[in-house]
């Protein structure tokens, strides 16, 4: 079931003050008969989850005067994937694309499986109509930043 919610009123629903550019903040959804209510509240105003929420998030508002960066094209992340797959010292990263590529939609995951205690994502792309077995091997924390500027300097553009 989708819902619609509404887009941030760009200020705190306690103090009334407007967010800065790039200043943290939390949502939260209030069930109102069949529609959910938004309400944002700044850092400050914050005091965790407010009773009778049906979800919560933190957020940041946007800079418009930043600079927006756009990911790849999906046939780059694509070709970038197939490549990693030939690199196994890497296997790490191409875990780490496969599940951007879910996020994104260009992949499915079909299921998740263990074999012999080595636990693999069977993906689809119905772009190329190809099935793949992908490894789940999870990062390090060390390597997670890595990974991340691997990434963002390879695919941004």
């Amino acid at each position: 079931m989708d819902y619609e919610i509404e887009r941030s009123a760009k200020c705190c629903t306690s103090t009334g003050r407007e967010f800065a550019p790039g200043e943290p903040f939390f949502s939260a959804l209030f069930a109102s008969g069949a529609e959910l209510k938004r309400c944002d509240y700044s850092k400050e105003a914050w005091q965790g989850p407010p009773q009778g929420n049906v979800g919560w998030w933190k957020s940041q508002m946007p800079d418009q005067t930043a600079r927006r960066s756009y990911w790849a094209p999906n046939d780059v992340l694509l070709n970038f994937f197939d490549e990693l797959a030939q690199q196994p010292e890497r296997s790490d990263m191409r875990y780490v694309l496969a599940l951007l590529l879910v996020r994104r939609r260009v992949m499915r995951m079909e299921e998740q499986h263990d074999d012999e205690g080595r636990k693999k994502l069977m993906l689809y792309c119905p772009r190329r109509d190809i099935s793949y077995e992908v490894p789940a091997v999870a990062p390090d924390a060390a390597r997670v930043e890595e990974i991340q500027q691997v990434l963002t300097k390879l695919l941004e553009r």
